[in-house]
């Protein structure tokens, strides 16, 4: 049950009826009522500041309005108030006796509470990583990685169909550059000199790479025509690459569906259908060589294929663009999936009103499209920034991180903020033990409740009993309760508005709750007369060891019974 709709419900309703009475002036309803969290107990668990938007239309006071509206909400058996708050107000306070009877519920739920209906089966296809194939996983693409694979897990739980897919980028100049690279090195290693690329990839895993084609393949590629030898290492090594990645990635909790090559949307023949198509709608321009789009939605033209006056490679000389329209027509016509997402580094922001006008242009609707953008990740030593460099090849792998801190940590604090701000990763927090460290604290929360119910099977307990939820009345009780409740909501929100930091702000609140919940609520007591209470509260740390693994596991993270 998602409490923040059924309030939006009862507030229509509410409206609805005071217009019936004639408490209120005939007036349309609106669709969509923002109910928000309490923030104070005081002011009750819910509220909505929808009669402070309707003061204009009734030509009312907002308080007014809330007074008329709150007098008319029907009743329902998990409201205990409703009340009209200065300056228009509608607040809502749960009952506490229904609050405390859903226990058994949600523990009955287990792994599956918290999941809504949102999508109703629509097929949702969720493209990330998809970094280069010329290089390692490096810490700015872990971010991408763990980004996506917790959205694809949130929109799963939000009721929709979701494939994962990495787009590999195994078309134009990069690859040339990256089988150009290993080429050199590789003939460094039998005495020959073939020039570095000036646009080549310098870091020392090339080296590596072409000391692995030598004992693989002897001295094969230098009797090789130099451009066939250039893009049969080219394609090898993006296939090691991509090996390396998927193993990195596996060991960090994230798999894909689908790996799609880039270069299978020219072998096609679908680019050259898109282009066709954007020719006929009259998108195609052709200036200084080069093969342009138009389109009114953007400021200036945008380069599809370049002039062979710049670049001599026909295979080179398509663009980012030219790829993303046959691609983005595959997944939303080829393959019928209702809604694309892309999860994208904040330096393609450009991009983003290029591809939706590009669907526009070959007849598909750019609300379908959905593009994420998250900022890059600054990794802190002792305080100080750890320096990392492209141009030098020298940078920190996923491999590297997760040899340090382990990828419980990695996946936390890489969704501890919001996507659109650059995220500070602390090498030194994410391995203390302590209680400052917030992945150290959400699991050790589920770790205390395991210990929680040991001891209670120790002393005689039967920690799988249920117990009877009445008893659960103390107000630390109840507020774990209600954070536990809401659960479908925080999965409702961060669906809906791409954000998957909601998640970690969650399983935070909650491990807090239970923390207070477990320093004022004594758990296992053998006094006279505390058996049916401690039956009671089992119960319910029971349902928080449950709900907290649920959370964990959203966010692709184990729930240890001991640390």
């Amino acid at each position: 049950m998602n409490l923040r709709k059924s309030i939006g419900v009862l507030l229509q309703a509410g409206l609805q009826a005071a217009q019936d009475t004639g408490a209120l002036p005939a007036f349309e309803v609106p669709a969509d009522i923002p109910v928000e969290p309490g923030r104070h107990a005081a002011h009750g668990d819910y509220g909505s500041p929808v009669c402070l938007g309707l003061a204009r239309v009734l030509h009312q006071a907002p308080i007014r309005i809330a007074q008329a509206v709150a007098e008319h909400v029907p009743a329902a058996p998990f409201v205990a108030r409703v009340e009209a708050v200065a300056p228009g107000f509608v607040n809502f306070t749960l009952d506490p006796a229904w609050v405390a009877a859903q226990v058994p519920d949600i523990l009955a739920t287990g792994e599956r509470w918290g999941s809504v209906s949102e999508g109703e089966g629509q097929r949702v296809q969720v493209e990330f990583v998809s970094a280069n194939p010329t290089g390692p996983m490096t810490v700015h693409a872990t971010r991408n990685a763990v980004i996506g694979d917790v959205l694809a897990r949130v929109i799963e739980a939000a009721g929709y169909e979701v494939q994962r897919e990495y787009y590999v980028n195994d078309a134009g100049s990069k690859v040339r550059h990256f089988g150009g690279s290993i080429l050199s090195r590789y003939a460094q290693l039998f005495g020959a000199d073939i020039p570095f690329p000036e646009q080549g990839y310098p870091g020392a895993y090339v080296t590596e790479m072409a000391q692995q084609a030598a004992d693989a393949f002897g001295d094969r590629y230098l009797a090789m025509d130099q451009a066939e030898a250039v893009r049969e290492l080219g394609r090898w090594g993006i296939d090691q690459i991509l090996k390396g990645v998927e193993e990195d990635l596996a060991l960090l909790g994230i798999r894909f569906d689908n790996w799609f090559s880039e270069r299978s949307l020219y072998e096609s023949g679908l680019f050259g259908e898109m282009m066709a198509r954007l020719a006929a709608g009259g998108h195609i321009m052709q200036r200084d060589g080069a093969t342009w789009f138009m389109h009114p939605d953007l400021d200036k033209d945008a380069v599809l294929v370049r002039s062979p006056q710049v670049i001599d490679n026909p295979e080179d000389r398509p663009t980012y663009l030219a790829s993303d329209i046959p691609y983005l027509w595959n997944k939303l016509v080829v393959r019928g999936f209702d809604k694309a997402i892309y999860v994208w580094g904040a330096d393609h922001h450009g991009d983003v009103p290029r591809v939706k006008a590009a669907a526009k242009a070959v007849g598909l609707d750019p609300e379908r499209i959905v593009i994420i953008l998250y900022q890059m990740v600054t990794l802190l030593r002792g305080g100080e920034e750890v320096r990392m460099s492209k141009s030098s090849g020298e940078f920190v792998t996923l491999r590297d991180l997760l040899a340090e801190v382990g990828p419980d940590p990695i996946r936390f604090m890489m969704l501890a903020r919001t996507v659109d701000v650059t995220l500070e990763f602390d090498l030194d927090l994410a391995v203390e033990q302590s209680d400052r460290n917030p992945v150290f604290y959400v699991k050790y929360a589920h770790t205390r409740i395991a210990g929680v119910l040991r001891h209670a099977e120790e002393q005689g307990w039967d920690p799988e009993s249920v117990g009877d939820a009445a008893l659960l009345t103390h107000p630390s009780e109840l507020d774990l309760i209600r954070k536990m409740l809401s659960l479908p909501e925080v999965i409702t929100l961060a669906s809906t508005n791409m954000a998957p930091h909601h998640l970690t702000s969650y399983a935070t609140e909650l491990a807090s709750l239970f923390h207070v919940f477990y320093r004022d609520c004594r758990i296992v007591s053998n006094e006279p007369g505390e058996a049916d209470l401690t039956r009671a509260r089992l119960m319910l740390a029971r349902t928080a060891k449950s709900v907290l693994a649920r959370v964990l596991h959203l966010m692709g993270m184990t729930a240890p019974e001991r640390m």
